[in-house]
């Protein structure tokens, strides 16, 4: 069977051998995390060590780190939480353009079911939150949510100036960072700055499998001045902010995975830098191909190109034909046959937003890799650009 090229990292990263010992030695510790005897403290101490050593990674204290299910509940915690505070005042939720539909559809439902009033704000033709348009929709508004880096294009955001406009407007405000952790730097104190009373930046989400960890577990930083309700409830764990039986090997798991991430991020987005340039500059060679978001201040291993002429779904169909793994977008909507709505944020038509594939890099991304998906680039956009219409799919965490 031929090997297949994954260039799909965005989606989902392997899992790492570390981590699946670390899951494994975990999983072997008989004990329910909440129970008080000595079988159930020894799975507590595991649990501990776990959110200790994740909180290290993320910039917050241990206390602030609640484990979760996913990047997609820690979305919806972190932005419905902030909602239903009991404390909480005014009826905006400050959206900006092209953000994750973990974010998109839960801002829906409260707009639908709560009378939650949406603030758009829209992004540069790069793909970035305009820092100016963002401060200015604060004004009362309820809370405010934003993408780190986007995780279709790839474009990275001023965290830090965001967090500062909502500091200074008093305006809760929540990032998704699961696209952006383990790529670029992710710091939770560093982008708060000096807490000013509720406002600012005051929850944080991130997912375990973007980073070679479990899928299925992920976590929201909480500050410990901020004050959200709880999605869960039946129990008093992690401070109340989501009940149930935690899973420790899946924290302990993350918390290996996010170690290992980080202490190679610097070196590996070089490599990754490099090796997407030489995949832009092959790719881009082609008549009518075009990078879209900024192109440096973006995700190291991120490409999101634009294919003129050509259907991104049947590109991918004849890139997987090929042994060859990418992605037209999110991969919780790419079996979804609709533009992307994030190229459409950048100005473009809806043409040119089913024109598009998100090609990922990662830590097992070889440069043969890349030569590979270059040599057979260019007789798959011929191919999709003589079909009429392209095959057609049939359907975040």
């Amino acid at each position: 069977m031929k090997a297949v090229i994954y260039l799909d990292h965005a989606a989902t990263s392997p899992l790492r051998a570390e981590a699946r010992e670390a899951w494994i030695a975990a999983a072997e510790t008989t004990g329910n995390a909440s129970s008080i005897h000595g079988s159930g403290q020894a799975a507590r101490r595991v649990l501990e060590d776990a959110r200790e050593r994740l909180a290290g990674v993320l910039g917050c204290d241990p206390i602030e780190i609640v484990f979760t299910s996913g990047g997609t509940e820690a979305v919806n915690l972190g932005v419905t939480g902030l909602w239903r505070a009991p404390a909480a005042r005014g009826r905006a939720i400050v959206l900006p353009d092209g953000e994750h539909h973990a974010t998109l559809d839960t801002v829906a439902g409260l707009a639908e079911s709560e009378g939650a009033e949406v603030r758009p704000v829209g992004l540069d033709r790069r793909g970035r939150i305009r820092v100016d348009a963002f401060a200015a929709s604060l004004g009362e508004a309820r809370l405010a949510t934003a993408l780190a880096a986007n995780n279709e294009v790839g474009t990275v955001n001023d965290v830090a100036a965001l967090a500062a406009a909502a500091a200074a407007a008093a305006v809760p405000f929540h990032v998704d960072a699961v696209a952006a952790f383990g790529h670029v730097p992710v710091d939770f104190a560093a982008w708060r700055g000096d807490p000013v009373g509720r406002g600012g930046l005051v929850a944080m989400s991130v997912s375990a499998h973007k980073v070679g960890g479990p899928t299925g577990v992920g976590a929201l930083v909480v500050s410990r001045r901020a004050v959200l309700a709880p999605l869960i409830r039946g129990g008093g764990q992690q401070r109340g902010l989501r009940a149930g039986t935690q899973d420790v090997a899946g924290a302990a798991a993350f918390a290996v995975a996010a170690e290992l991430a980080e202490r190679e991020r610097a070196q590996e987005a070089v490599r990754l830098a490099a090796l997407r340039r030489r995949l832009v500059t092959s790719a881009t060679s082609i008549p009518g191909v075009e990078l879209l978001g900024d192109p440096e201040e973006r995700i190291p291993g991120n490409a999101h190109l634009l294919f003129a002429g050509a259907r991104g779904e049947s590109l991918l169909f004849l890139l997987d034909m090929a042994g060859i793994s990418v992605s037209t977008g999110s991969a919780c909507q790419a079996g979804v046959p609709e533009p992307s709505h994030v190229v459409r944020a950048l100005g473009r038509s809806e043409e040119e937003a089913r024109q598009v594939l998100r090609i990922s890099l990662g830590r097992t991304t070889t440069e043969a890799d890349v030569a590979a998906l270059a040599a057979a680039l260019p007789d798959a956009v011929a191919r999709a650009r003589g079909s009429a219409s392209g095959p057609r799919s049939a359907g975040h965490s």
